[in-house]
């Protein structure tokens, strides 16, 4: 992110809370206050929260860059007033608070205020939640407040439907620490999002099972593929006390398999070296690619490894690249995606790699045909 455009001390202060904050806040826009100042002074950030983003606007002063920014909260949110109390006699106060003991050559400030608001704004979420009149929902609330590191959030609006939605944290495992040499930045984490609709006194039909589906850090898909979890049915009558204990159980054991075939993907690699010589490139942590150097008479070419989290139940997927022949960006002609040769994973190690191997020899001939015919069109 290029914040050479904002007052040194503000830029100084963006930095600090992209690369220290533990949350993915990202920038979303960036714009200048007065045009005619030639800096950039204020943005709108993206605030990870409830499995989704909020967006509030963070407005500095070009002019006085040393003063504290002010914050400009969503539409749906004009009700939330962080600092502001309310005393004994109806009158506002302003509690101490990071904006109240602002010091701008402190780079950590603004990442102090917008983690500071973030929690207030939880609460927020739970005192609105905590009011709204649906038995339903407030047993839900009372038989997992123990949890930690639920998140809630009531959307509602003249176009559709209020809804409850909240962010279940599941697995009180460190998946960062279950693989060996993994550069996660953030802590892995795996969700449950429950949304459930506000029923009203008045409506006399039995309560809908809530909508659900398992949310994980992104980076989480090098190892485990939570789109191949199936959810247990959410059967009447149940809350989400009852749900959770059954659901952590099977991620507990996917996430162990799912650390156990790395060393399978892992002992393939070698067996691959066996026939194809020792790899150019290979995914030492997870082991989901690797790369050999093949060669087909005088014909060179490179074999891609792809491998899926489910291997050996899925096979790899194959690519080659030619050594010899480029196309008319200058760059290495690929052949499409490989998939359609014999496998099994019943078979040993050995002979996938022979199987493969086989398909090969015949495969690298259509694809030598293939880069001359492709190059013949470029002369």
């Amino acid at each position: 992110m290029a914040t050479d455009s904002f007052p040194p001390v503000v830029a100084a202060q963006i930095n600090y809370l992209l690369s220290h904050s533990p949350l993915s806040i990202k920038i979303d826009q960036m714009w200048a206050g007065c045009k005619y100042s030639g800096l950039l002074d204020r943005f709108s950030l993206l605030i990870p929260f409830c499995l989704d983003y909020i967006k509030w606007d963070v407005i500095y002063n070009a002019q006085c860059p040393l003063a504290a920014p002010d914050i400009i909260f969503g539409p749906e949110d004009e009700n939330f007033h962080p600092f502001c109390v309310t005393g004994d006699e109806g009158d506002f106060k302003l509690p101490k608070n990071t904006l109240s003991d602002w010091n701008s050559k402190d780079p950590s400030r603004l990442l102090t205020l917008i983690h500071e608001l973030r929690d207030l704004y939880m609460f927020y979420q739970k005192k609105r939640i905590g009011e709204v009149d649906d038995d339903r929902l407030k047993f839900e609330v009372s038989t997992i407040l123990s949890r930690e590191g639920i998140e809630m959030y009531m959307s509602s609006g003249v176009e559709k439907p209020e809804e409850v939605k909240f962010a279940v944290p599941l697995l009180d495992m460190n998946i960062n620490k279950m693989v060996f040499g993994c550069n996660w930045r953030h802590q892995q984490k795996i969700f449950l999002q429950v949304i459930f609709p506000v029923g009203r006194k008045y409506v006399s039909a039995p309560p809908s099972a809530p909508r659900l589906k398992l949310v994980s850090s992104p980076e989480l898909k090098a190892l485990f593929s939570i789109e191949d979890v199936k959810l247990p049915p959410w059967l009447d009558g149940m809350c989400m006390a009852e749900y959770l204990p059954n659901l952590e159980e099977t991620l507990a054991g996917l996430i162990l398999d799912a650390v156990s075939l790395i060393d399978v993907r892992r002992r393939f690699i070698e067996a691959l070296a066996a026939a194809f010589g020792r790899p150019l490139e290979a995914d030492a942590v997870f082991c989901r690619k690797a790369t050999f150097l093949a060669a087909s008479g005088v014909f060179t070419f490179l074999v891609h490894f792809f491998f899926p989290t489910q291997f050996p139940k899925q096979q790899p997927t194959l690519m080659l690249q030619s050594s010899m022949h480029f196309n008319s960006q200058g760059a290495p002609i690929r052949s499409h995606l490989l998939s359609e040769y014999p496998w099994s994973p019943r078979w040993e190690p050995s002979q996938m790699v022979e199987r493969i191997f086989e398909f090969l020899v015949e495969e690298c001939l259509n694809f030598k045909k293939y880069c001359t015919e492709t190059q013949l069109q470029l002369q």
